[in-house]
């Protein structure tokens, strides 16, 4: 355990940049690495730094309870190496993940030095790369279940009022049945599992490759080419230029299925029920997750969302 300043007031790790700077050197000296003058990139529901002695990003998980996940991330990255498939990698001689003040701890090569998301017609052209590949048994990759993930999200939402709470399980209980009677038309297999634009970026040679590798999982295809779907139909994050060049190089077109706005409406609410985790920590996420809350209640103003 780590003590002092890091430790918060229920004795665990204070998931702050002052609370977390034990946990970078210490993880960083147990993987034969110099966390001196490291740069906190981000810190949300993972701090992400990168440091200065080496082109590695540490990746350390608010949620303790990620180890299983962040094991096979990293085993998901080892393989994807072995297949020449453009993702992001970790290092070959880094024992990991680590658990450091009962916090996750994972290094992965950095892909540039200035973050450079790459086009929505290469993250299609990823998708249809990956979505040709065939899992070994060995990753171990869950099934998907959405509808078990929703609940157990909406479950831990305690920082939201009560009205806005029974508003989103009421609305998860009645897509649950629709999402039951979904006919899916695409292969069942393996896919990224959050399959956006934000997760593709530049690599410094020029070639786009996935980053987040920890929601692999086993699930039919419409699940990766949901969120660009609605970013460019629903929220207008995508111009219909981009979303005509992604549905091209893919080569469908998920808003033809029938079983479209019901995928789009779950998705959606897992977005929702994600950003009310935020609200005690973040005003900007409080404000968002109102704003999102009154889009579902009335059906207007999705297309004043903000990307998260």
């Amino acid at each position: 355990m780590i003590s002092g300043s890091g430790e918060g007031p229920d004795g665990g790790t204070e998931f702050t940049a002052e609370g977390l700077a034990p946990v970078l050197r210490e993880a960083c000296a147990t993987a034969g690495l110099d966390s001196r003058g490291a740069e906190l990139l981000r810190l949300g529901s993972n701090a992400v730094y990168r440091l200065a002695s080496l082109p590695i990003i540490v990746r350390i998980a608010r949620d303790p309870s990620l180890l299983e996940e962040m094991d096979r991330a990293v085993n998901v990255a080892r393989w994807l190496e072995a297949q020449d498939f453009p993702a992001n990698r970790v290092p070959a001689r880094v024992a990991q993940p680590l658990v450091i003040g009962g916090l996750v701890v994972t290094f992965w090569e950095s892909v540039q030095e200035n973050e450079e998301y790459a086009t929505v017609g290469e993250l299609a052209d990823l998708l249809r790369r990956l979505h040709w590949l065939e899992e070994p048994e060995s990753l171990g990759l869950p099934y998907f279940d959405p509808l078990a993930k929703l609940s157990a999200s909406l479950e831990g939402l305690d920082g939201v009022a009560g009205e806005d709470r029974e508003f989103l399980e009421q609305r998860a209980a009645r897509l649950a049945k629709d999402y039951d009677r979904l006919d899916f038309v695409l292969p069942f297999g393996l896919i990224h599992g959050d399959a956006n634009i934000g997760n593709v970026l530049r690599h410094r040679d020029g070639h786009a490759v996935f980053i987040d590798l920890d929601g692999f999982v086993l699930a039919p295809r419409e699940w990766d080419l949901i969120l660009t779907a609605i970013y460019y139909d629903r929220y207008g994050w995508h111009s219909k230029a981009e979303y005509t060049e992604f549905v091209h190089r893919y080569g469908f077109d998920l808003m033809n299925w029938p079983g479209y706005e019901t995928l789009a409406d779950l998705r959606e609410l897992m977005m929702v029920a994600w950003l009310g985790h935020q609200v005690t920590v973040s005003e900007r996420s409080a404000a968002e997750f109102a704003r999102r809350m009154r889009s579902l209640r009335t059906g207007e103003g999705r297309n004043e969302w903000g990307p998260f």
